[in-house]
């Protein structure tokens, strides 16, 4: 992912501060849930920049988005796809709740957001990565090892 489609452009991410003054009760309510790390040992954003698009939540770690609609998606269901369709062409898996699952179950909502944690908990690349030692064929080097993963799983 360039670093554009990372951070957003400049008025995404101005956008994406507004909201974050301006989160929804229904946010309010599951960020409560997910901040501080407090979902597994995880770190989620609240009103994320992707690219073009800012996300309710967002676990990196996970690659993993998290949207709450409102009843103003119910007019909205052709751009949720096309935005849905663009987040997982890079890698982004998005799973969706509304306003009433928050409100009426909370706890179901967070089992299912960390049983998406579990799911991805090594989340594929959106394009494949190089056989073992081929992408340093390609510069010149032998074959190097990856790092060890930080940190603990989803649990």
């Amino acid at each position: 992912m360039t670093e554009e489609e990372r951070r957003g452009p400049r008025p995404i991410v101005d956008r994406a501060r507004k909201l974050r003054r301006e989160q929804t009760p229904a946010e309010a309510k599951l960020w409560a849930c997910l901040r501080d790390r407090q979902l597994a040992g995880l770190k989620f954003r609240r009103q994320h920049p992707i690219g073009r698009y800012v996300v309710d939540f967002y676990c990196a770690a996970r690659r993993l988005a998290v949207e709450i609609d409102g009843d103003s998606h119910a007019d909205q269901l052709a751009y949720d796809r096309e935005r849905t369709a663009w987040l997982n062409q890079r890698g982004v898996r998005v799973i969706r709740f509304t306003n009433r699952d928050v409100f009426e179950h909370l706890e179901g909502v967070v089992e299912v957001v960390l049983g998406e944690c579990d799911r991805s908990e090594v989340c594929p690349s959106p394009q494949p990565s190089p056989q073992r030692g081929e992408g340093a064929r390609l510069r010149g080097e032998g074959a190097r090892r990856s790092p060890a993963r930080r940190g603990g799983g989803c649990a």
